[in-house]
């Protein structure tokens, strides 16, 4: 290993410590179906964000709140004594990535097969706080 990729690795896990995030990986949901609730809870505060989840009719909402509450764990893991509400979170990121996609067959008339592509996704939720809290 170089030293500049020394240097940048040890660069991104300082950063990491710094970002509050949940990772949900291989969600079996397409990536174009999660894209559509993501959209609605980007940059959002956070109990907004979590009120458009809970009372949206997406079957993706339901993994996609879990996942937030999931990052909010993981901010006040890091930030122990210090409010949620006084910090104002906010959704500063949603990227979904496709995931792995299962391959199956379906029977289809005169002895073909048609394929079918099961498709899954993998989501990352970055949280931000408006007023940066003082380690």
């Amino acid at each position: 290993m170089g030293v500049r990729k020394r240097e940048t690795a040890n660069q991104r896990k300082e950063e990491n410590k710094t970002r509050f995030y949940a990772i949900l990986k291989n969600c079996p949901t397409s990536p174009r179906k999660m894209r559509l609730v993501a959209d609605l809870v980007r940059g959002e505060e956070v109990n907004k964000a979590l009120d458009i989840l809970k009372f949206s009719q997406k079957e993706a909402s339901n993994r996609l709140e879990k996942l937030v509450l999931s990052a909010i764990a993981n901010w006040q893991v890091k930030n122990e004594g210090v409010r949620i509400e006084d910090s104002h979170l906010f959704v500063k990121e949603v990227f979904v990535d496709s995931g792995r996609m299962l391959k199956r067959l379906q029977t289809a008339p005169q002895g073909r097969a048609y394929r079918v592509r099961k498709r899954s996704n993998h989501v990352t939720v970055v949280l931000d706080s408006v007023n940066k809290i003082e380690s």
